[in-house]
């Protein structure tokens, strides 16, 4: 069964999150952030008294002395999901949305860092960042995202504009430990000019953060243009704007134009050293994520 086609009460989407991640992990033995999560640093002596949950057993075995693992914090995963909630987001009107697809991605990368005791935050946003989170990794937050994610599900779609830049670069400015920042978007912020986007995306590599983005899209209709050659309207989510037309009139320029769109977005992502994550919100969620963790790990 497709997940998106699951209702979004809290425990379907928790449900759903903890399958997808207990499934991958299952599948591949290892964390696909291995190397970001707690790493041992040294040994100390035991301290009467203290917690016995990081004595190292094998160790006492060998020299009949009780050592406790210290382990660098600094390698602390600190993940921000950054999710586009902006009026695209909510197209198309159906199951299948790509607001739907981003709300369980970021359920999928909660539930992962939860599994590991690491940090995550939630924010959300259009034009502007509207609701944000802590970055915190106890089960408590990681409930508090949840409820968000279930939130911007059950809202019905508002007309809002997108501007990723702005919002990224206000994240970067706020992030002040190395941290893994993924995007949830469209990335339909301006088509025709992506330069405030791609000096975005750069200043998250500057300040030495790993960069996923998530580019979602409804891969028949706004991928491959897919509508039979009939009269259409076709709306703008975000502005309003209306366009009376048959899909075959405009249907080769729109293709060469997305084209251009995606793949300077593609090599832009390569240049920075960016993972680029072509996410079609039609295919099956664990289709599209799965393959990617695997990738992830074995770049570790």
């Amino acid at each position: 069964m497709n997940l998106q086609e699951l209702a979004v009460s809290y425990e379907n989407l928790d449900l759903l999150a903890s399958q997808v991640v207990e499934g991958f992990i299952t599948g591949l033995h290892k964390s696909p952030f291995h190397g970001f999560s707690v790493e041992f640093a040294e040994h100390r002596l035991y301290n009467t008294g203290e917690s016995t949950k990081n004595i190292d057993w094998k160790l006492y075995g060998r020299t009949d002395k009780l050592f406790v693992k210290r382990f660098d914090e600094e390698t602390n995963l600190r993940c921000h999901i950054l999710m586009d909630v902006s009026s695209s987001m909510y197209y198309p009107a159906e199951s299948n949305s790509k607001i739907k697809f981003a709300a369980l991605a970021a359920a999928v990368l909660a539930n992962l860092m939860r599994h590991q005791r690491d940090a995550v935050s939630l924010s959300c946003f259009n034009d502007q960042v509207v609701s944000q989170t802590d970055v915190k990794s106890s089960t408590s937050h990681y409930r508090t995202i949840i409820m968000q994610l279930q939130k911007v599900l059950m809202e019905s779609p508002k007309s809002s504009s997108t501007d990723v830049s702005i919002v990224i670069n206000g994240i970067a400015e706020q992030i002040h430990r190395r941290s893994l920042v993924v995007v949830l978007s469209d990335m339909f912020e301006n088509t025709e000019n992506n330069d405030a986007l791609f000096s975005a995306l750069q200043h998250l590599k500057f300040r030495k953060h790993e960069v996923i983005v998530f580019h979602i899209t409804d891969g028949e209709t706004e991928g491959k243009f897919n509508f039979d050659n009939r009269p259409y309207k076709f709306v703008d989510s975000e502005s309003g704007d209306e366009l009376k037309l048959y899909p075959d009139d405009v249907r080769d320029i729109y293709l060469k134009r997305m084209a251009k769109f995606t793949n300077e977005l593609k090599l832009k992502c390569n240049q920075y050293r960016i993972d680029f994550v072509d996410a079609d919100a039609r295919k099956s969620f664990d289709q599209i994520l799965l393959p990617f963790f695997a990738k992830r790990n074995k770049m570790r």
